[in-house]
């Protein structure tokens, strides 16, 4: 089943152009992984999916996604950015907890919702926290500073401060890049465990990691959608060549 469907997207900053008519489906309760080389478009087209670029001057969206199954196209001039963050959670490339306690940190978009039953609260925290696997490692001290935590911690913190509204989407931007190699590993289990739950798009630099954890692959280039296809084929067997260049080192 789809969940998502980019439809003929171009995006500019000003007179430079980012996307180039990208289509592609993003499957239900899968990973879908964003590769190619710096600069190719993949973090641009990842943000196109919940407006972070309206906080630019001079983008400029032109095509659509669509959110299925009431296929909302989220670029829409009517459709207010705000909503569109509330059902697509994002994670950055470095931790970025707020100043605030753990508790504070998960519950925050509950509040900006306007939901204020403490019960409720501290039963979507703990769920959250519980999927993000960090429940154990911080059950005892959830008034504490988020700074306080290894940036492993923070990070899965993070992860769990997206999933307690309930997103239909989870966008993960280079979520392993400013980590180490152990908690690369926890994160990229953890991934895996959530798409039981979410769909996610993940960008990543890392291509062992888009082949452990996703189930399908885009590649980019310049601006340009190469290929989409199933992981384990797109590593194996990729139809375009610039892609098998990619994959085996040749460029990138």
């Amino acid at each position: 089943m789809v969940k998502a469907e980019v439809k003929n997207l171009n995006f500019s900053y000003g007179e430079k152009q980012v996307l180039k008519n990208v289509s592609m489906p993003i499957y239900d309760n899968k990973i879908t992984a964003l590769i190619g080389p710096s600069g190719c478009g993949k973090t641009t087209l990842l943000r196109c999916f919940n407006r972070m670029h309206d906080l630019y001057k001079g983008a400029k969206y032109d095509g659509q996604i669509l959110l299925h199954p009431d296929e909302v196209n989220i670029l829409a001039r009517d459709i207010d950015p705000m909503e569109v963050r509330m059902r697509i959670g994002m994670v950055f490339q470095k931790p970025n907890p707020f100043p605030k306690s753990i508790y504070e940190n998960v519950v925050y978009g509950l509040k900006v919702r306007g939901i204020k039953r403490r019960s409720f609260l501290q039963e979507r925290c703990e769920q959250s926290l519980q999927a993000a696997g960090l429940w154990g490692e911080v059950k005892d001290r959830l008034n504490s500073g988020a700074q306080m935590l290894s940036g492993g911690q923070q990070q899965r913190l993070c992860i769990a401060r997206a999933l307690a509204v309930e997103p239909e989407l989870l966008l993960l931007d280079e979520p392993t890049s400013a980590l180490d190699p152990i908690s690369t590993s926890h994160i990229e289990d953890l991934i895996v465990d959530l798409k039981k739950t979410v769909t996610i798009v993940i960008v990543t630099h890392n291509l062992h990691q888009a082949a452990r954890v996703s189930d399908r692959t885009a590649f980019m280039y310049l601006g340009d959608l190469i290929e989409f296809d199933e992981t384990s084929k797109m590593f194996t067997t990729p139809s375009d060549k610039r892609t098998e260049n990619y994959i085996t080192g040749r460029f990138g």
